[in-house]
């Protein structure tokens, strides 16, 4: 059920124009709790208008449908600090710095996202890899990292 729950809400918040961020189900059987973490596609903050308009959204579908049970519990919220999922996350935060955790690649870095590019591995198909700008002691390099490999990765705050 998770996947089309994922799938109603994904197409939803696309239909309002709010990007998907994260969706965690909890509760339990009888009053499920779900919690939606959405984002604005123009890069401004996510407001408490735009979680309400997207709870609306979201109710509209969910209330009355087999998807959940009828005592559900919906928490809409901004993404907080935004995690990175997928290859197009990466190209729109393009220029922003990140928090990522790759233990094959030196464990956890932060750097500013250069580029997202496809270069060939060792088995001669593609893959996507990421280009982070880092500083290594006092000097800016460029770090080279599989997307594949990245565990995790969120927006930094960097000054």
């Amino acid at each position: 059920m998770k996947d089309a729950l994922e799938d109603v809400v994904w197409a939803e918040l696309d239909a309002i124009g709010f990007d998907l961020v994260e969706l965690r189900r909890g509760g339990t059987k009888s009053r499920p709790l779900i919690e939606v973490r959405i984002d604005r596609r123009d890069g401004v903050a996510v407001s408490l208008d735009d979680c309400a308009a997207a709870s609306r959204a979201l109710e509209a579908r969910l209330d009355g449908s087999d998807l959940v049970s009828p005592q559900y519990v919906l928490q809409v919220s901004s993404p907080g600090e935004r995690l990175l999922k997928s290859a197009a996350d990466w190209r729109r935060f393009t220029g922003q710095w990140v928090n990522v955790l790759a233990p094959d690649h030196g464990g956890r870095v932060e750097g500013k996202i250069l580029a997202i590019d496809e270069e060939e591995n060792e088995a001669g198909s593609g893959r996507e890899v990421v280009a982070l700008e880092v500083n290594q002691k006092g000097r800016l390099t460029e770090r080279r990292i599989p997307l594949a490999d990245v565990k995790e990765a969120r927006l930094a705050f960097h000054v």
